[in-house]
Formats: structure tokens, sequence, C-alpha cells
């Protein structure tokens, strides 16, 4: 499928990832509550209600990554397609905003907090994955810093309440991967993918418009600015229904759409190569689509959402 303020803290365990922790992440993403106690339910609550009709199963989504007040209810779409008497394994594939990458790197966490309860790591996929020689560890510094993967954790534990205890996940973040490092790493969880216990989250916002984006794209033919990045959101969004990855990379050269999981998205496509090539067949659908605001003049700004669901026969 391609499916959060409060101050600084942190859990005296070393291997132990706190919800939450800048004083960004306080002002852009979370809730705003007084304690720390009052936040952490609060994003339990907006996670509960979003997700309040979880109805058809999928084993991939994927899905945005900014404020709940912006798109938790574009993300619960997707989250709602998880049937989690099926999983075992939850792969989460963000990509990174503030260190330079240029592969794939892992936590050097044991478990991730959630306002539900702990989220524990896969030790043995991390360890496969760690032999293969192509990725890192991320420092504890990076990992309290990114947002794009802690921003899935509450709804990941929400909609896999029923299986508390029962399963493992396996964050992974996307660096700014060049040549073929996309299709290598593709081609790696290709394996993960075709195993039906896990589930993949690919985390990505779509277009980033504005000046403070430095994208001011504008199809006048469109009609409004906000109609125009919606169009140009949607030709994105067509391709990747159509799992193309060769189209997807030449649709981002061409159009320079600001879609920050662009990495983990063409990972997920290479992936999807490598096992339909064993005969597999996939059915890619966008559930839902959302700006957080409607841009109309070029002083304006914006970011798009949208969520989707991936199956496999």
């Amino acid at each position: 499928m391609f499916c959060m303020g409060f101050s600084h803290f942190l859990s005296t365990k070393s291997a132990h990832k706190v919800f939450g922790q800048s004083e960004v992440m306080v002002e852009n993403i979370y809730p705003r509550c007084h304690t720390k106690e009052q936040n952490l339910k609060q994003c339990g609550w907006k996670a509960s209600t979003f997700l309040s009709h979880a109805t058809i199963p999928a084993p991939v989504c994927v899905n945005d990554h900014a404020g709940y007040i912006y798109c938790g209810a574009c993300a619960a779409h997707a989250y709602r397609q998880i049937d989690p008497q099926k999983i075992k394994r939850i792969f989460i594939l963000g990509p990174a905003h503030h260190v330079r990458l240029y592969g794939c790197a892992l936590s050097s966490m044991e478990k991730y907090q959630t306002p539900f309860y702990d989220l524990t790591i896969d030790s043995k996929v991390y360890k496969e994955l760690m032999a293969t020689g192509h990725l890192e560890q991320m420092s504890r510094e990076t990992d309290e810093q990114e947002h794009s993967i802690e921003m899935h954790l509450p709804y990941i534990a929400k909609v896999m309440e029923s299986k508390k205890g029962q399963f493992t996940i396996v964050p992974i973040l996307v660096g700014s991967l060049q040549g073929d490092k996309e299709k290598i790493y593709g081609k790696l969880l290709g394996e993960y993918l075709s195993n039906p216990e896990n589930l993949f989250v690919v985390s990505s916002d779509f277009c980033h418009w504005g000046r403070r984006f430095n994208f001011i794209y504008n199809d006048e033919a469109a009609g409004e600015i906000w109609q125009s990045i919606e169009s140009l959101d949607r030709m994105g969004m067509s391709i990747i229904e159509r799992m193309d990855a060769k189209a997807f990379s030449e649709y981002l050269q061409q159009y320079q759409n600001t879609i920050c999981g662009r990495h983990p998205i063409m990972v997920l496509l290479h992936a999807i190569e490598s096992i339909q090539e064993i005969g597999h067949n996939f059915n890619m659908k966008f559930l839902k689509y959302a700006q957080s605001s409607q841009v109309k003049h070029i002083r304006d700004s914006s970011v798009s959402y949208a969520s989707a669901a991936l199956t496999i026969q």
C-alpha cells in the first residue's frame, strides 16, 4: 500500500525511539496539547477516528507523512485496506529529509514508541538486509529527526491492534538514489514483497508548490493554480498506477514535480517489476487525493497528499 507538538524527550532505554521528538515537529506536525500525555492521547484519538471503517485487504500502501490535521483522513483511506490477520511484518520506506544519504539506512533502535504501544523492529530481517552490503545504519540523531517513517507508526499500531506483539516492523530510510540504485534496492526488496505475510508502507507526499519550495509550475490551460497542481499530480499518479518505473522516472525528469518520496516510490515500482517476472499480477489504485490548501495566487503555497493501495493476485 502507498499508505506527527511536544518538547523533545528521550527514553532512558538506549534502543528505544520515542514518538514526537523535535520542537519543529511540535509546531508543524503534532496536535497542540499542553502535556506529552495529552498529545499522545490526541494523536491516538485522531488515528482511531480516521480508521473507523476498515474494510478491504491490501499488502502494499503508498501514503503521505504530513501533519494529521492536513493529511490524516487521506492516509486512512489506504490504511483501512489492511487485513491485520495476515500480516506478520511491516516494511516502512520513508524518504530522508534531514541527512545526505545516497543509499538506504536502517535504524539502530530495537523498538519505536507509539501512543498505543511499542513496535518491535525485526532484527532478523535487519541482519539479512545488512548482510547484502547495500544498507547502512542511520545515527540516533537522524532517526529522531526523521518524520517520514514516524508519521505512520500510530496508524500501524492502531490497524494492527488485534495482533499486538505478533508482528514486527522494518523501517528503511531511503536516500537520494542515483544511477541503478533504485533498481538494486527494488530487486533486493522484491523477495520480501512477494511474501503474503509482509506489508509494505511507502511514505510520500506529492507536489510541494510555492516559492518556499522553489517550485511554481503552472499550466494555465488547467484552470487555477491549484487545478494545475492537481493535474500534474494526477499525471504522476496515473503512471504509478500503471506501475511503470521508467515512465515515472521520465515524468519526474520532465516536470520536476516535488514528490518527496519519489525514491521510495521508485524502489517499490522496481520491486514490483522484479517479481512480475516470476508470474505475480498486481493492481495499483489511488484511493484519495487532497491538498493542504487551494493555491490561487503566486504568493500562496500548498502540499498535496495521496493514498494508494496495491493488491497482488
